[in-house]
């Protein structure tokens, strides 16, 4: 009996010690596979950033012809100032289109930041919504969390939109918290007919 239950004890020793090993060899994938998609992430964003429209065109350097040859889907050029968000902003056939893929087209968790799908590429809507996935190490759309500190929101309130048919300065008025599934929010239609009165005042 002692026999048996000595054979117990080990057998039971020997699962907890694998599925330990087997928690910590998870536990180092997953590091490593959240690593990957940042360091994927932050590889476009600087292989991009060579292809930024400037803002002057009297300087030379990279034109929206440029940026649209490696993706015609791009119709702008989003800038915070003092913030890593400086990005091509991109529009698919609808919003599930640039979630999961970078610029180049290629399958990224990361994805891109894209306009909605039923906005006007051109940002002649009133109301123009763009979507980016909240990533630490101020990855995609992460610096937003910046403006959640009054200091930083009071100091920093710039920034820059270039489209193929104009540059616009920017300006930060508002931080606000929603949840992701507020379908007023993320409803760019349910806002032009207010937004529309406002602007013709």
């Amino acid at each position: 009996m002692r026999y048996w239950i000595r054979g117990l004890n080990a057998l039971f020793s020997l699962v907890v010690l694998l599925c330990f090993f087997v928690v910590v060899a998870y536990a180092g994938y997953a590091l490593w596979d959240n690593s990957q998609v940042y360091a994927a992430a932050e590889n476009v964003r600087d292989e991009m950033l060579q292809f930024k429209p400037q803002p002057d065109a009297e300087e030379g350097g990279p034109t929206f012809h440029e940026l649209q040859a490696v993706n015609p889907d791009v119709c702008a050029w989003v800038t915070l100032d003092n913030t890593n968000i400086d990005h091509p902003v991109l529009q698919g056939t609808d919003n599930l289109s640039y979630i999961n893929r970078d610029v180049y087209g290629n399958f990224s968790l990361a994805g891109s930041i894209f306009l909605d799908s039923r906005n006007d590429t051109a940002f002649a809507d009133p109301y123009s919504l763009l979507y980016g996935h909240h990533m630490e190490n101020s990855g995609m759309f992460g610096d937003l969390d910046l403006y959640k500190d009054e200091e930083f929101f009071r100091e920093n309130r710039t920034g820059l939109l270039m489209t193929p048919e104009g540059v616009y300065d920017l300006e930060i008025f508002s931080c606000l918290l929603v949840e992701a599934s507020d379908e007023y929010i993320f409803e760019p239609e349910a806002w032009q007919g207010d937004l529309e009165g406002a602007f013709s005042m």
